[in-house]
């Protein structure tokens, strides 16, 4: 299979004949979208080549049986007996330029959808790939719609222009060309008459396909993509919403959205109503029927031109604007691919998480951070000149309000994302120096936002462990105090999530938990995992929590004070930086930050007790 790193390495552009997308580069920052398209298909080239000849040859087949009605037309209103000997090869050249029609137009459009599939299998692969390898923060940045936008329907609009466009572009151009010429053989007077509409409607075209309509497009693109991402967030937290009562205001919040891309919709589709309905009625067959037949007759009035010489133009003269009427919607299609190629181009250029070339091996569980600072794409630092040690064996809780860079800091120790300055050691080994696989294995972490697979019970906690047991998959699940909640479900550990068995989110954040502990990694990082929870179910985590953090190194995001108490030292962090540390009655005696934040939450909290009396 090809990989996203060997779309650098080879420039032969042979034909790849196993599915796989071609070796080739598909388009630094700078390359425009057509370029980034020319790319993508060019091992295909070979089999494009066969989808346009054998369009050309079946386009100029499909007008054999026109032309043969009009020969026929000629030999049968010629005055006399009819003349069987130049009737009836007219009837078999007509019937045999069908078939052969027929058959080159399923051989080229087979061609055209076997190389789609290809393609479209190929890039998938390619982004799946790309998309395992980059930093695990580069996710928090974005929506599940955006990256499924892209992986899905950006894929997807490609299957018009290689399915599609390149049999419609063959014959756009084909059958005009050929239809004019017999046409002009005929008669050139009339065929300038029957060019009129197909003048006129190109004109239409060109304006409906001007810049401005372009730009307006690609924001019609860019509304899809946030409707698409609005829908897809609801869902996945609509257990959230209705369970904390804020389903009318998340309800409101998607309706804004839909309301938002009607009223886009419309705008954009009044703006080109005025000249699609003009290029319409231009080249619809009435119109060029009714302006032939006029020409005609007028011709064969003054003698200019004999009554049967008008027989091929009724038929032919509508191939001459068949095609142009779908040139816009080719286009448009075109176009929506050409942004569908920048967006799969910027995603497969996504950079990787750098591996080290001569991986090392850390020595002992100490984590350590040196001057660390840390930034997102827009500059803004999140993180600036962090010094702190996580000792063996402790419990170190982050604290601080809301985008003071907790869950920023607590991520570089896995390496969602690596740090702008500074080092992040475990060990005494750069976390960067250590192999991921590696890393995994000493560095394990339990998220506040618990993802599942839809797999099995079994294959969700055995999911960082594959070669694990029944057996340890067994123990790790009767720690986190699922296992008897998994007994009751239809298939066991087998069951199916979203098949078989729907989970609480109690539920889901222990199954998380038993995950952790079949990785038993010694440094754990956990995020607030009780943030959404009941009375009960906070119990439940938390004594699941106590089997799992026993003797491990542990770096905790808390929101509730209350919750790190027992921590071996509390960190308060505030626009990014170290503010306060010590321990809970430390922080407390000393009256700053810490102390303030505890008596923000304690009347809070008597304030909730007070409203629910």
């Amino acid at each position: 299979m090809a990989t996203a790193e060997g779309l650098h390495s080879r420039a032969d552009g042979g034909e790849v004949v196993d599915g796989d997308a071609a070796d080739s580069d598909p388009g630094g920052p700078a390359a425009t979208s057509r370029q980034v398209l020319l790319r993508l298909l060019r091992p295909y080239r070979t089999s494009l080549v066969a989808v346009f000849v054998l369009q050309i040859v079946s386009s100029l087949a499909g007008l054999a049986p026109l032309i043969a009605v009009v020969e026929l037309g000629r030999v049968l209103l010629t005055p006399g007996p009819v003349d069987h000997d130049a009737a009836w090869p007219a009837v078999w050249i007509g019937v045999a330029g069908l078939l052969v029609r027929v058959v080159l137009a399923a051989a080229s459009g087979g061609i055209a959808h076997l190389v789609d599939g290809r393609l479209q299998l190929s890039l998938r692969r390619l982004l799946a790939e790309r998309l395992g390898k980059v930093p695990l923060g580069w996710y928090s940045r974005r929506s599940s719609g955006e990256i499924n936008g892209v992986v899905q329907g950006d894929v997807d609009q490609l299957h018009h222009l290689i399915a599609h466009a390149p049999v419609e572009a063959t014959s756009a151009v084909v059958v005009p060309l050929a239809s004019f010429v017999y046409l002009a053989w005929v008669d050139w007077r009339l065929t300038l008459v029957a060019l009129v509409p197909v003048l006129l409607g190109l004109l239409l075209q060109r304006l409906l396909q001007s810049e401005d309509r372009q730009r307006e497009g690609r924001k019609m693109g860019e509304a899809m993509g946030r409707i698409g991402a609005a829908s897809v967030e609801f869902v996945e937290g609509i257990s959230v919403v209705k369970t904390f009562g804020g389903g009318g205001q998340a309800h409101r919040r998607y309706r804004k959205a839909a309301d938002d891309f009607a009223d886009f919709f419309l705008t954009y589709v009044a703006g080109a109503a005025g000249l699609a309905s003009l290029a319409a009625l231009v080249l619809s067959p009435p119109f060029v029927l009714l302006l032939v037949f006029a020409g005609g007759t007028a011709l064969i009035a003054a003698d200019a031109m004999p009554p049967a010489d008008l027989l091929p133009f009724p038929l032919l003269a509508v191939a001459l604007t068949a095609p142009i009427a779908a040139l816009g919607h080719g286009l448009d299609n075109v176009h929506a691919a050409e942004r569908s190629a920048e967006r799969i181009r910027a995603m497969l250029n996504v950079p990787p998480l750098p591996e080290p070339a001569s991986p090392a091996e850390p020595h002992g569980d100490r984590v350590e951070f040196r001057g660390v600072g840390f930034a997102y794409d827009s500059g803004r630092p999140v993180l600036q000149g962090i010094d702190l040690v996580l000792e063996p064996g402790t419990t170190t809780a982050l604290v601080g309000p809301s985008g003071a860079g907790k869950s920023t800091l607590a991520q570089l120790v896995p390496r969602f994302s690596d740090p702008t300055s500074g080092t992040v050691l475990l060990g005494g080994v750069d976390v960067r120096a250590i192999a991921s696989e590696q890393l995994y294995r000493h560095v394990s972490f339990v998220l506040q936002d618990v993802r599942l697979l839809r797999a099995g019970i079994a294959e969700n906690i055995a999911l960082a462990v594959p070669e694990a047991d029944r057996a340890a998959v067994e123990r790790a699940a009767r720690a986190a105090g699922i296992h008897e909640r998994i007994q009751e479900m239809p298939r066991g550990y087998d069951s199916v999530i979203g098949e078989d068995v729907g989970l609480s989110g109690g539920e889901a954040q222990r199954l998380s938990i038993a995950r952790a502990l079949l990785v038993d990694a010694p440094v754990l990082v956990l995020d607030e995992a009780m943030s959404f929870a009941d009375a009960k179910t906070e119990a439940e985590i938390r004594a699941a929590l106590g089997n799992l953090v026993r003797g491990r190194t542990q770096l905790v995001i808390a929101h509730r004070l209350e919750t790190v108490a027992r921590a071996d030292r509390i960190v308060v962090l505030e626009g990014g930086r170290i503010v306060e540390s010590g321990t809970y009655r430390e922080l407390l005696d000393m009256n700053g930050k810490f102390a303030a934040m505890w008596r923000a939450q304690r009347a809070r909290a008597g304030q909730k007790r007070e409203i629910h009396r």
